[in-house]
């Protein structure tokens, strides 16, 4: 692996002459997609790979800055030292060429970026293990490497190009397509997806729209789209705690119910009814409140124990009366 400071690289582009050191000569990656959403100005990765745990290494992506995948004989160090080039200010193409430039195992690299800007890179070296290449378009890029057939990033690129729905989908129906056309030689194992906002807010953690993994799996971009799915539910979800300190209840309960559109009840163990049967009792409207609060308990009965638990944190209302109406309902219905 690359283990030089961000100066040394800087150096090394007045240099010409200073290379990188060996990489570890091993194809950790299959295919991959880097991204911008042209609305909302989102950059994602998305990849699946015959390796376990493809997450740590392949996707790299800084809101407001760019994108990075790094992939076949890997050198993971392009994706941080490339978003330093991009935040400096260098586009993509200026990035990446400064970091392959410098690299004595670029022949065996495949690493694609895209900056804040829209502006795409990739690099497919001439050492890839075949089937390897790539396609740019506008605001993405698309990349492979051994491959079963040489179409694989061909049919990502015009799945992605005529997808609907957001960043995340449309990611997905790429890799979805790279499946479809044989993909990877090996088979498959992991997945990963990360997408962060087109500006920073200095919190990274709440930069990131989207940050999972999927480790190791017979089917990693299936359930890749499960969690994405599970995900947007969660992202709503804590939308509605957010009206709840705000006051406002309505609005709350909106992104409640939006939540328990996305997934069942059983995908989030009873979580989002719980919580939208809890906001509704405390706002007065117990009859309300007690469907879901059933919903939450025929997932698992320990919910309504913690019922009696939430008025010591401001959570419920300290009535007796109404925790022992809502915990008979509950355990009512589960006779």
């Amino acid at each position: 692996m690359m283990r030089l400071s961000f100066r040394f690289v800087v150096f090394s582009l007045l240099v010409p002459g200073i290379a990188a050191a060996q990489s570890d000569r091993r194809p950790v990656n299959t295919y991959s997609i880097v991204a911008r959403d042209a609305e909302t100005g989102q950059l994602g990765v998305a990849v699946q790979s015959h390796w376990f745990s493809v997450g740590p290494l392949v996707p790299f992506a800084e809101a407001g800055v760019g994108a990075v995948a790094t992939q076949s004989f890997i050198e993971v160090s392009y994706g941080p030292l490339g978003l330093e080039l991009m935040a400096m200010g260098r586009t993509a193409p200026e990035a990446l060429r400064a970091l392959v430039s410098t690299d004595d195992d670029e022949a065996v690299r495949q690493v694609a970026m895209i900056d804040a800007d829209g502006n795409v890179a990739a690099h497919t070296g001439a050492n890839a293990i075949y089937a390897a290449g790539h396609r740019t378009g506008v605001g993405y890029s698309v990349q492979a490497n051994l491959m079963e057939n040489p179409t694989v990033w061909d049919a990502m690129a015009v799945a992605f190009e005529n997808a609907d729905g957001d960043l995340a989908e449309r990611m997905l129906q790429a890799l979805e397509a790279a499946e479809a056309e044989g993909g990877d030689i090996r088979g498959r194992q992991s997945a990963a997806m990360l997408i962060v906002r087109a500006e920073s807010t200095g919190k990274p953690w709440e930069d990131r729209i989207f940050d999972l993994r999927v480790e190791d799996h017979p089917e990693p971009v299936g359930e890749l789209r499960r969690l994405v799915q599970l995900q947007r539910a969660y992202l709503k979800l804590n939308e509605g705690d957010g009206w709840v300190v705000q006051g406002d209840i309505e609005r709350a309960i909106e992104a409640y119910s939006m939540a328990m559109d996305f997934v069942p009840d059983e995908a989030t163990n009873g979580e989002a009814p719980f919580w939208v049967g809890i906001t509704l009792a405390d706002a007065g409207r117990p009859n309300e409140a007690i469907p879901y609060l059933q919903r939450a308990f025929s997932q698992d009965s320990r919910w309504a124990e913690l019922v009696g638990r939430l008025p010591a944190s401001g959570l419920l209302s300290d009535d007796v009366e109404l925790i022992d109406r809502l915990v008979s309902a509950m355990k009512e219905s589960g006779r």
